[in-house]
Parts: structure tokens; C-alpha cells; sequence
């Protein structure tokens, strides 16, 4: 009898096992795909950085290089290498997530599971062998799929998903990117830095929705000044394939004549959709929304003894927001501390510069009618990005104005996905502009732009 098995090894189930193991629970974690650290580790988050971070290798040796007297002579891309080395560093963090396991006394087990009672889970081997686990607790951490498009035949050669992108053998000569999100935006620039020529179709009349609006026009005019294009309010209406190539039709989204454009490549990425398929809910009667989600409350489902974490129910799709609710919830089954703050969930967009943002955004204060006071800095008048010539973005720190608290701040720029964590914790502790303007910071460095954008709060920005 285990006190707790999930379903699921992705970044919410193995954090949720580690501590459930740390607290003195008898855990055991399920994961169908063989391999421990969900989309995430194998074909999402983790590959992506290091293709991210090769390609902007790569870009800088040739564009940036000369101007910094560093010249580089039969610059060449090795695009086999440059797989193998993100192969090698997914391979290295999975074998390392499975040591944790046993590290921590988890039974790690590897099939997929199916709840059949609130205190029983067949497992199917991958080899088809069925084993029962009896526990008083499941943990569903099952996570997200891509979200397909109607009518174009996903086959991850030619017409791919983010899993299809991150494998591909050969450069593309034209990539079509179907929606501007951070998944589209972030893997379109891995394959523009390397060579292709890359346009993103959205179907709203900006990129990346939800983000606030002068960060995300900021954001844009730099991704289209290093050469991506862009397709705003158009939808994709359809995909032929002809000889070794694509003819992709795109309409006006509000209604128009269609236009076709050509690809080698079409990267789908418009979204990701619960995954909660095959898992036997129907048998417990657990909740789920329209779309798919799993309905909980402070991670209880309605079902007594099933909870459900990260991407399969509501909030951000981010795998640090997973990690946070799975272990709250083995807190929480150790009679400890099970919070988690909502409000401080930072959201980062890993391209060259990055995007980061944690709190709310200008428009979410003005719609809630919040009476807010905001400081901005450029990266521009920064003194450590002017001699790293990584001078792109800008800092906004908003604050509450009538509790003084900073409650939303964005960054576009080089390394602010680092940079953000300093925001998290002031924000955790309740700090005002004021705060974050009188602490001291170094110099010099990037991060002084945030402490410049703070004292613009109350009008003292020195800086600029």
C-alpha cells in the first residue's frame, strides 16, 4: 500500500515524488514514456535551450564577433553535432531524475496508468504486463499535448510540431510558423539563427497574447529587425504538399482574399490541450472542463484522495508552476505548508534577448481598475549592455499606488530570464519600488536597469 502514486514524470510528478520521499511518504511515480522528465525535459523546455542557446552561438560568431575585434574564418554549422550535444544533455538530466528517485526512495515505474478506483491504478508495462497499485493518494500530473490544427496532417517531417522542430536534419530554406506564441517565436529563432528564412502567422493582430502590450511591440519590432517576418491576423487556411515542398494558403483572419506562401518546413504552434485521455477518470468520476482540464480546488479534485497538478488543469502551462503544485501537494498530504502564490509565477521567453514578466500586466491593472504608477528604463543607457553590445529591450515596474506594492514588472533584454528571480523575491515580500530603488545593486551590471525602472516609479531615475 503506497501513501501516494502519480501518474505522470514530468517536472510536477518527480518534484511531487521528491518530497513526497524527503517527507517519509511511500511514493511510487508512473511515466509511460520510459524516460523520467515529461515534455519538458525530453522534447520541450530543456532541448529547446540547447538548440537556443547553440544557435545564438552560432548567429554572434558572424554578426557579433567582428564588431568586438574577435574575426572568425571558415565559420561552418555542424547541424548533426549540434543535435548530438542537445541529445546528450537531455539524456544526461533524465538518467539524473531517475537517480533522485531512487535517491528518495521512489518506486519508479514504467508504463502507463489508469485510475480504477480512488485508492487503485493499473499499470500496463511497456511490454503490456499489468500490475495494481493500491495507495491512498493519486497524484494526476499527466501534463500537455500540442494542440493540432484542423485539417493539416501532423507528420513531424515536413508539417512538424515543437517535437518535430527540435529534430529536424536539415536547415529549412523557408519556415512557416504557425502562431506567435512563445513556443513558435522561441523555436522560429533557433532555425533563423541557423539559416532559415522564417514567417510567423497569427491569428490575432499581435504576438504573444497575454503579454503586456508595449513589452510584446517592443519584442516585435526586435525579432523583425533580425529578420523573421510576420503575418498578423491571418489564419492558416490549408497546407498542400508539392514535390519537396509546401504551399501554405493564409487568409485574413477578419475575412479576404487567401494568399499562399511557400515552405520547406510548417512548425505548428498554436498551443498545448490537457492530456487526460485513457486515464480512467470516468471510472472515479473526476471533473474536467469543456476544453479538458481537470477541475480542482487548492489541487483536490472532486474526487476525495485524487489531486491534479501543472498543465493538465488550469493556470499557466509552465513547468516551474507544475513543480511548485506538486510539491504543495506533497506538503500538503505531510500535514505541512501546501501554498502556493499564483500572483508570483514568472513567464519567460527564452530568445535573443529574452522576454520576462511576473505580476500583471498594464492592461490587467487598467481592466481590474487598479490605480497603478509605473517606472520604464532602457537598455540602451545601461552601462554593461552598451559594452556587451546587447543594448535591445527595456525594464517596466509597476506598482500598486495605493498599498505601494510592486505588482507587475516586464523585461524585454539579454538575460533577464535570470534577472527576473530578484523580482519574484521582492515581489514574495511585498516590496515597494521604493525598496527594490534603495537596494544596492553592482556595477556594473544588466541588472541595474531594474533598480533604475523602480526609481522611475517616483520620478528619480539618474540613469537616462
Amino acid at each position: 500500500m503506497y501513501d501516494l502514486v502519480i501518474i505522470g514524470g514530468g517536472p510536477g510528478g518527480y518534484n511531487c515524488a521528491i518530497r513526497a520521499g524527503q517527507l517519509g511518504l511511500k511514493t511510487a511515480i508512473i511515466e509511460k514514456r520510459g524516460k523520467l522528465g515529461g515534455t519538458c525535459l525530453n522534447v520541450g523546455c530543456i532541448p529547446s535551450k540547447a538548440l537556443l542557446h547553440a544557435s545564438e552561438y552560432f548567429e554572434a560568431a558572424s554578426k557579433t564577433f567582428p564588431s568586438m575585434g574577435v574575426r572568425v574564418t571558415g565559420l561552418s554549422l555542424d547541424l548533426p553535432q549540434m543535435l548530438k550535444q542537445k541529445d546528450d544533455s537531455v539524456d544526461g538530466l533524465t538518467k539524473g531524475v531517475e537517480f533522485l528517485m531512487k535517491k528518495n526512495k521512489v518506486d519508479y515505474i514504467k508504463g502507463a496508468g489508469r485510475i480504477v478506483s480512488a485508492g487503485s491504478v493499473e499499470v500496463t508495462a511497456i511490454d503490456g504486463a499489468k500490475q495494481m497499485l493500491e495507495t491512498k493518494n493519486i497524484v494526476i500530473a499527466t501534463g500537455s499535448v500540442p494542440t493540432d490544427l484542423p485539417g493539416l496532417a501532423i507528420d513531424e517531417e515536413q508539417i512538424v510540431t515543437s517535437t518535430g522542430a527540435l529534430s529536424l536534419p536539415q536547415v529549412p530554406g523557408r519556415m512557416v510558423v504557425v502562431g506567435a506564441g512563445v513556443i513558435g517565436l522561441e523555436l522560429g529563432s533557433v532555425w533563423r539563427r541557423l539559416g532559415a528564412d522564417v514567417t510567423v502567422v497569427e491569428f490575432l493582430d499581435r504576438i504573444t497574447p497575454g503579454m503586456d502590450n508595449e513589452i510584446s511591440t517592443t519584442f516585435q519590432r526586435v525579432l523583425k529587425k533580425q529578420g523573421m517576418k510576420f503575418e498578423l491576423g491571418h489564419k492558416v487556411a490549408g497546407v498542400e504538399k508539392t514535390g519537396g515542398g509546401l504551399l501554405v494558403s493564409i487568409e485574413p483572419a477578419k475575412g479576404g482574399a487567401a494568399r499562399v506562401l511557400e515552405a520547406d518546413v510548417v512548425l505548428v504552434a498554436i498551443g498545448r490541450k490537457p492530456f487526460t485521455t485513457n486515464l480512467g477518470l470516468e471510472n472515479v468520476g473526476v471533473r474536467f472542463d469543456q476544453r479538458g482540464f481537470i477541475e480542482t480546488s487548492h489541487f483536490k479534485t472532486n474526487v476525495e484522495g485524487i489531486y491534479a497538478i501543472g498543465d493538465c488543469t488550469h493556470g499557466p502551462m509552465l513547468a516551474h508552476k507544475a513543480e511548485e503544485e506538486g510539491i504543495a501537494v506533497a506538503q500538503a498530504l505531510a500535514g505541512k505548508w501546501s501554498h502556493v502564490n499564483y500572483d508570483v509565477i514568472p513567464n519567460v521567453i527564452y530568445t535573443d534577448p529574452e522576454v520576462a514578466s511576473v505580476g500583471k500586466s498594464e492592461e490587467e491593472l487598467k481592466a481590474a481598475g487598479v490605480e497603478y504608477r509605473s517606472g520604464k528604463f532602457p537598455f540602451m543607457a545601461n552601462s554593461r549592455a552598451r559594452t556587451n553590445h546587447e543594448t535591445e529591450g527595456m525594464v517596466k515596474v509597476l506598482e500598486d499606488a495605493a498599498t505601494k506594492r510592486v505588482v507587475g514588472v516586464h523585461m524585454v533584454g539579454s538575460g533577464v530570464g535570470e534577472m527576473i528571480g530578484e523580482i519574484c523575491v521582492a515581489m514574495e515580500f511585498g516590496a515597494s519600488a521604493e525598496d527594490i530603488a534603495r537596494t544596492c545593486h553592482a556595477h556594473p551590471t544588466m541588472s541595474e536597469a531594474i533598480r533604475e525602472a523602480a526609481k522611475g516609479v517616483d520620478g528619480w531615475t539618474m540613469q537616462a
